[in-house]
């Protein structure tokens, strides 16, 4: 199956003796996918049929297939996405220098531009049930980043800079539930920059967070 990615020629594919095939104008895999995902957040993915994408898109099924192997396949590109951003903005933080506490507001803020930029495919992330193959890998990628969150608020509290009396996994939840939280009201047009919200988010929960008083250490 000969597939294109975003960064070619719209409904381009490359086929043999290097002659350019091209699919219907207007759309290619990353168009595509871009569709299919605003689909999925508004009827959900188990609610969302192919025939229904065929509509939405106004091609074919066969002409999705051209890109994708099925609907499967969408979901897989989409909360991949989202979460290689995530794990990305978790590589970067880890080479903050400085006490945990900094690479932890590191990582939240980054995470905050992650949703502000990739919000729709966010979106379905934090919506997958794990009732399919990808849901379930999604879900377990998910627990994944959740224990690296976990663990920085660890090693912040044992350092002295967080609170005690606040577990670390009820904290790493509550404290991205309020970055997650952006999905339900942030709206891109007219809305605060990444930024402003990330200070704004971080002023909230960090103040909550840190120990008062001189830090251990």
């Amino acid at each position: 199956m000969t597939r294109t990615d975003g960064g070619g020629t719209s409904g381009g594919a490359v086929g043999g003796g290097g002659t350019a095939r091209r699919g219907r104008p207007g759309y290619d895999r990353e168009s595509l996918l871009r569709v299919a995902v605003t689909v999925f957040n508004e009827r959900g993915y188990d609610g969302t049929s192919m025939d229904e994408l065929s509509k939405r898109l106004g091609i074919s099924k066969s002409a999705i297939y051209h890109h994708v192997s099925g609907k499967d396949e969408l979901l897989q590109l989409a909360v991949d996405r989202a979460l290689d951003a995530l794990f990305a903005a978790a590589d970067e933080a880890v080479t903050v220098e400085g006490r945990a506490i900094d690479r932890l507001e590191h990582l939240v803020r980054a995470s905050v531009g992650v949703l502000v930029e990739q919000q729709p495919f966010v979106t379905l992330l934090l919506r997958v049930r794990g009732n399919t193959a990808v849901e379930k890998r999604a879900l377990a990628r998910r627990r994944e980043f959740d224990r690296l969150v976990a663990g920085l608020v660890e090693r912040a509290e044992a350092e002295g800079d967080i609170r005690p009396d606040v577990a670390p996994p009820v904290a790493a939840r509550l404290l991205f539930g309020l970055v997650n939280s952006l999905i339900e009201w942030y709206r891109p047009r007219g809305g605060a920059a990444a930024e402003e919200i990330a200070d704004a988010l971080c002023k909230v929960a960090f103040d909550g967070l840190r120990r008062r008083g001189p830090a251990a250490g």
